[in-house]
């Protein structure tokens, strides 16, 4: 016996959610405490490394099992065509209509909704690691720094990072607008979502100050050749985790990083951002500008 496992997350058109993937994910589990073998068919575009389901051989498998998402439309109804050997069973599945190819095609259907009562979803059922929630703010701009700027070549470095990164990225944009759901509003509406990351990772001057005010390591990466405002910044607050453009161009740049996320995400790292957002409440430029406005005022 031998179980071929397949969903929407096997179809080269099809496409891998989080829902799909952590169904797949219950009945791997189940098949492992039971001793079952099986192979799971991955879309090349989602898993290049994977089992592509044009390369699963139908003589190999008793058992073919499909996951979640709803039963419709040919790509499903050629599992039928191509493994018409193997015992076809659907799993956490919607069933849109019982006659459908797609649908009919199954020998067994252990459907979540369209027929007897509804099922809670399989995504449920696994209970995946946490991972660290990063957020992300790029300045892309900025064009008074002339040919210093190297906004792009940082960004497109920084962001080829995290994406390989087993982190949950969360593009932040510290633009108010209260016309676009997408943006805060208001800037109590950004600092809300804010403080509840783990880390930020920013190229512009007020996700650093940002993060730090309210009490979350940032790792700062100044995207100006020589040091701008950012590196300026974090010597103002004496905050240790930032990077020159230099640093991220050049060699070893994926390691830099590595070392100032690994310093963020330690107890170190989020105690020394806690204390620098205890120390935001007093600044000396406001102490000079009420200084200024008093001589002003008295002369």
């Amino acid at each position: 016996m031998r179980v071929l496992m397949t969903g929407w997350f096997s179809f080269l058109h099809g496409e891998a959610t989080a829902g799909d993937v952590l169904a797949l994910q219950a009945v791997q589990d189940a098949l492992d405490a039971g001793g079952c073998p099986y192979d799971v068919a991955w879309s090349p575009v989602f898993r290049p490394d994977g089992l592509a389901l044009d390369d699963a051989d139908p003589a190999r498998y008793t058992h073919l099992i499909f996951v979640c998402g709803p039963l419709h439309g040919p790509q499903i109804a050629d599992l039928h065509k191509r493994f018409p050997d193997a015992r076809r069973i659907a799993v956490g599945v919607s069933v849109l209509d019982p006659g459908d190819p797609a649908a009919a095609g199954f020998d067994e259907v252990l459907a979540r909704d369209g027929h007897d009562l509804p099922q809670r979803d399989l995504a449920a059922v696994p209970d995946p690691p946490g991972v660290p929630v990063a957020g992300v703010v790029l300045a892309l701009g900025q064009g008074e720094y002339g040919d210093r700027r190297r906004h792009d070549q940082v960004a497109d470095r920084l962001t080829g990072w995290l994406g390989g990164l087993d982190c949950a990225r969360l593009p932040l944009d510290t633009r108010l607008d209260g016309r676009d759901w997408r943006l805060p509003a208001t800037a109590a509406q950004f600092s809300s979502i804010v403080r509840r990351l783990d880390v930020l990772v920013s190229t512009r001057l007020h996700g650093l100050v940002l993060g730090l005010r309210n009490g979350v390591p940032v790792l700062a990466v100044d995207p100006v050749a020589g040091g701008g405002k950012v590196t300026a910044q974090a010597k103002a607050w004496k905050w240790p985790a930032v990077l020159s453009a230099e640093d991220l161009l050049g060699p070893f740049a994926e390691e830099r990083l590595a070392r100032q996320l690994d310093w963020c995400l330690s107890a170190q790292g989020q105690f020394t951002a806690v204390q620098a957002s205890g120390s935001a409440t007093v600044n000396p430029l406001v102490d000079a500008l009420l200084r200024t406005l008093s001589k002003q005022s008295l002369g």
